[in-house]
């Protein structure tokens, strides 16, 4: 989530650099004009656009830091500048979204958007203190800190999708709403960790079953958007206790902390495999292989008489 802006002025030799340098900055300035846009809809009445816009600054800014270390014009001013962005986008556009929705009217309906706005605030800050750490082990960055911006902005503006779907009900109460975003406020400043995208490998032969998911969500983003939100929703929900207990595995084990990702689930697997007590069932010896694709079994010989 790198973005590149100082680094666009000038070379290392005074010189100009190219425009296309430039791309990472574009990048993260389209993710803040998409986040302020979320508000101007969210105040127009126009919830759908609204939660759209901040889907969008979501995917944009996830695209600007690997759009500027392909093109090798990561900078410091590009990282603040991205941090400032996400406040906007994720921090401060969602909460005023909730307030003019689903908070307005309420005492405490100001507070709640302001703990929330807050705690991306200092989720932030505490990122920016973490890439300058150099104590961490290998494996750190395979794992975020707490719940990222972008997925705890999606979260709390969960209510606001189950009602755009399904009308005014229990869900769109003011102490389910403000119960909800607190929790949402906690996940993000909390040290719980989550699982980097990077970190996420996909087996070849997991490979045809993903791109099926993948037409299935195409298809339901169009037909559907808010129920396919509420669905990734609760998926990332519940891929936070295998993270936990993934890191706590890796953590005990230092000879795996340089080993990649995938090296490691293949040695997590071979543990499981040698575990005492585990007895595995073992495969009857295949017949041959046209035999088993026709589904005939082998001849038994009998007596002839």
């Amino acid at each position: 989530m790198i973005a590149a802006a100082e680094s666009t002025v000038s070379d290392g030799e005074g010189g100009r650099t190219g425009p296309v340098r430039l791309l990472p900055s574009a990048v993260t300035v389209l993710a803040l004009c998409a986040g302020l846009s979320a508000v101007k809809f969210g105040l127009d009445g126009r919830l759908g656009l609204s939660l759209a816009m901040i889907g969008a600054a979501a995917v944009l800014d996830s695209l600007d830091g690997r759009i500027a270390r392909m093109l090798d014009a990561t900078s410091r001013m590009g990282a603040e500048l991205d941090s400032l962005a996400d406040a906007i986008s994720f921090g401060v556009a969602p909460a005023l979204v909730l307030y003019v929705t689903l908070l307005e009217g309420s005492s405490g309906g100001w507070v709640i958007a302001l703990i929330y706005a807050v705690s991306i605030v200092l989720r932030l800050a505490r990122f920016n203190t973490l890439i300058d750490d150099d104590s961490r082990p290998a494996f750190a960055g395979e794992y975020f800190v707490g719940v990222p911006a972008p997925a705890g902005a999606l979260i709390a503006l969960t209510p606001l999708a189950v009602q755009q779907q399904w009308g005014t009900g229990w869900w769109s109460s003011y102490y389910v709403v403000a119960t909800w975003v607190v929790l949402s406020a906690l996940l993000i400043v909390s040290r719980i960790p989550t699982l980097a995208l990077k970190s996420v490998s996909v087996p070849p032969r997991m490979a045809a079953i993903l791109l099926v998911a993948v037409g299935v969500a195409g298809a339901a983003l169009i037909t559907f958007p808010f129920v396919l939100l509420i669905v990734l929703i609760a998926m990332y929900l519940a891929h936070i206790p295998f993270a936990i207990r993934s890191k706590r595995w890796v953590a005990a084990r230092p000879e795996t902390w340089e080993a990649k990702p995938a090296e490691r689930r293949a040695v997590r697997r071979a543990a499981r495999r040698e575990r005492p007590g585990i007895v595995r069932r073992r495969r009857p010896a295949r017949a041959g292989r046209s035999s088993a694709r026709l589904r005939l079994r082998p001849p038994v010989p009998r007596d002839d008489r």
